[in-house]
Parts: structure tokens; sequence; C-alpha cells
């Protein structure tokens, strides 16, 4: 039990980093939470015009859970699973942020390839489909989200597959003002200027 609680608390710990908010401010750009949504992921850190800083803040991000995972692996697949179950909920409740944090697609695809790289492959796969069908962002990471799971059963990784459903759960839960605006047509598609809030 208490292996269990120190492998959720240390992907936890290792998910709330806000790197968005922490490459923002050694920039000397605006406070990242009083600009676009407020939110401290990679879309919102692209909208201080810094795409370096927002790329870095995605691959930041992906790494926090893919690192939680592969060290907690280390001591059986049961504490990687609760490492990323950790780190993706520290990254949407970063203690540090009054629990609030982002969205939570980095840290998903990272603990998506930490646990089984071919399903992370399969995550890019229908993000980048249904981003090149639809230019709208957040309808592609739902629809990856969803795909994860699916895919992670018909490798036979149940557990894993367990783990991505709630994950993917929460996911669409952080994501609900885009659906509502995705279902009346507002949602703002990528490359759009002056889109809404995502």
């Amino acid at each position: 039990m208490f292996a269990s609680v120190l492998a959720l608390a240390f992907g936890y710990l290792l998910g709330s980093i806000p790197f968005g908010l922490l490459l923002t401010r050694l920039a000397g750009t605006a406070d990242l939470r009083g600009i676009g949504s407020g939110n401290i992921g990679a879309t919102n850190v692209l909208r201080t015009g810094r795409k370096d800083l927002a790329a870095a803040t995605l691959l930041l991000d992906a790494l926090k859970g893919t690192v939680a995972v592969l060290i907690a692996a280390r001591y059986g697949q049961e504490y990687a699973i609760l490492a990323g179950l950790g780190a993706f909920l520290g990254h949407l409740y970063p203690v540090w942020l009054k629990f609030k944090g982002g969205k939570g697609v980095a840290t998903f695809l990272g603990c998506l390839f930490a646990m089984h790289w071919p399903t992370g492959l399969v995550f890019v796969a229908a993000w980048l489909s249904v981003a090149f069908l639809t230019r709208y962002s957040s309808a592609a990471a739902l629809v990856a989200s969803l795909a994860s799971p699916v895919a992670l059963l018909l490798f036979g990784l149940r557990n894993e597959a367990e783990l991505f459903v709630a994950l993917a759960v929460l996911l669409w839960f952080r994501h609900g003002e885009n659906i509502m605006r995705l279902m009346d047509g507002t949602e703002g598609k990528i490359g759009q200027k002056g889109s809404p809030k995502a």
C-alpha cells in the first residue's frame, strides 16, 4: 500500500510542474494565466507569440508523463499505472496553482508512449487524421483519447486500457467548454487568428 501511494504521489508531483508558466516567466512574457484561456498548456503559451516556448511546453508536459511512468515501471507495471494516473492528475490539478492546471493532452500522450508506444502512434495518427479533416485541435484530441483505450484493448493490455478510459473521461471533462463550442460552431480552428479560448 505504501509503495502504491508513493508511486501515485511521485507521479502527481512530477505532473504538477507547470512548465508553461515557468518557461513564460523565465522568458519575461506576460503572465500566462492572464491571457487567452488562462490555461498553462502549450496552446495558450502560443498566444504569447513564442512558438519556441509553446513547443518546449508541449514536449516537457509530455515528458512529465513519460518519465513518471518509466521510472515507476522499474518496480512493476501496477506502479507505472499509478504513476501515470498521478502525473495526469498533477497536470490537470496542480497543488501549486490552486488546482487550476492544463487540459492534459500532452501529458496523456506522454504517459501513453511510455506505457505502450504503438498505441502512442495510434493516438498521433488519430489526432492528425481528425485535425486534417476538421482543423479542430480539440476535436482531434477528443477522438484520439477515445481511440487509445480501444487500441490498448486490441493489443491485449486490459489494465492499461482501464487507466486510459479514466484519463479520457477526465480529458473530456476538462474540454467541456471546447465541446460546447464545437457543438455551436464557434470553436477556433487550427491556424485561425483570434480564435476563441482553447
